[in-house]
C-alpha cells in the first residue's frame, strides 16, 4: 500500500513538473539536439561571421542578441563588429559620429530614421556597442533605393548618380531569380511584385554583403542582425558573400516560434546552423 502510494505521489509531482517546464526558449541543431547557450557561444567564438536572423519583434531574439554582443566583446583575441540590416549604408556617418561624440544621442535618434522598435529593441545594442569601443556597421541599401528596384526593376539603380551609388553594391548586381529563398518569398507573396519584388530584396541582401566585407578586418569578428530570411538556408547575403570572397567561417542562427519548443518537426530545423525555438505566446515587442 505504501509503495502504492509512493508510486502515485511521484507520479502527480512528475505531472506537475511536466505542465511547470515551460522554457522560453530553447536551441537546436539541424539534427535536432537541444544545446545550451554555452555550446551556441563555443560554436560562434570559432566563426569569423555570425548571422543572426531574427524574427523583427522577437523580445527573446533581441535579448539573445544583445547577451552574444556582450559575451563575443569578452573574446579580446579579436575585434568584435556588429552589422546591422535595421541601419542603411547613408547613416553610417550618423553612427560614426554619434559614436565619436560630435553628436549627441538625441540628435542621432531624431536624424537616423530609426525603425520604430529601435528603443526596445536595437538600442540596447548599439549603446552597448557605444560603451565598448565596437564598430557598429550599417549595412542595409538606403530604402528609397530598394523601394525604386520594386517598382521599376534593377534598371532603376542605373540612373542613379555616382554619389548614391555608394550606398549599395557595385552595379550591375547579379540576381539568381531560381535561389531557394527568393522563390519562395515570391510564392508567399502569391506572385505580387513578380520579378522586382526578388530584384528588391536581392540588391538588399547584395548591399549587406558588400558592405560587411568592405569593413571586415583581418582579425575581426561580425556579429550580423538581420530578419532571419535574408540568411536562412545559407542563402540571402551569406550567398552573396561567397560570390564575392571565400575563406569565411560562418555560422548562421534563425528564429522560429512554435506551440510547444519541446516538440519541433525536424524540417523547421534545417534553415540554419542552429534554430532559436520560441513558444508562439511569448510576448513580442509590437
Amino acid at each position: 500500500m505504501k509503495q502504492l502510494l509512493l508510486l502515485a505521489i511521484i507520479g502527480l509531482f512528475l505531472s506537475a513538473s511536466s505542465k511547470a517546464d515551460k522554457p522560453a526558449y530553447l536551441l537546436y541543431t539541424k539534427d535536432g539536439e537541444v544545446i545550451s547557450y554555452s555550446e551556441l557561444m563555443e560554436q560562434a567564438l570559432q566563426n569569423d561571421m555570425i548571422f543572426f536572423g531574427e524574427l523583427h519583434n522577437s523580445a527573446i531574439a533581441h535579448w539573445l542578441q544583445h547577451e552574444m554582443a556582450r559575451d563575443l566583446a569578452e573574446d579580446t583575441s579579436r575585434n568584435t563588429i556588429i552589422g546591422m540590416e535595421m541601419f542603411e549604408a547613408d547613416q553610417q556617418i550618423l553612427i560614426d559620429e554619434y559614436f565619436s561624440g560630435l553628436i549627441s544621442q538625441s540628435s542621432f535618434e531624431s536624424e537616423a530614421r530609426l525603425w520604430n522598435n529601435y528603443h526596445t529593441d536595437y538600442k540596447p545594442v548599439v549603446e552597448f556597442a557605444k560603451s565598448n569601443g565596437l564598430k557598429v556597421v550599417a549595412t542595409n541599401i538606403p530604402r528609397r533605393y530598394a523601394s525604386s528596384v520594386f517598382r521599376e526593376g534593377l534598371k532603376a539603380l542605373e540612373a542613379l548618380s555616382s554619389a548614391a551609388r555608394r550606398w549599395m553594391a557595385p552595379l550591375p548586381i547579379e540576381v539568381d531569380k531560381n535561389l531557394p529563398a527568393y522563390q519562395n518569398m515570391l510564392q508567399m507573396a502569391h506572385g505580387h511584385g513578380g520579378d522586382n519584388l526578388i530584384y528588391a530584396q536581392a540588391v538588399k541582401d547584395a548591399t549587406m554583403a558588400h558592405f560587411i566585407i568592405l569593413n571586415m578586418g583581418l582579425n575581426d569578428r561580425l556579429l550580423h542582425l538581420n530578419g532571419s530570411y535574408h540568411s536562412n538556408d545559407w542563402e540571402g547575403i551569406i550567398w552573396y558573400i561567397n560570390e564575392m570572397v571565400s575563406g569565411y567561417e560562418i555560422l548562421t542562427i534563425n528564429t522560429i516560434t512554435v506551440d510547444d519548443p519541446l516538440h519541433v518537426d525536424s524540417e523547421k530545423l534545417q534553415s540554419a546552423d542552429v534554430t532559436l525555438v520560441v513558444p508562439s505566446r511569448m510576448t513580442t515587442t509590437y
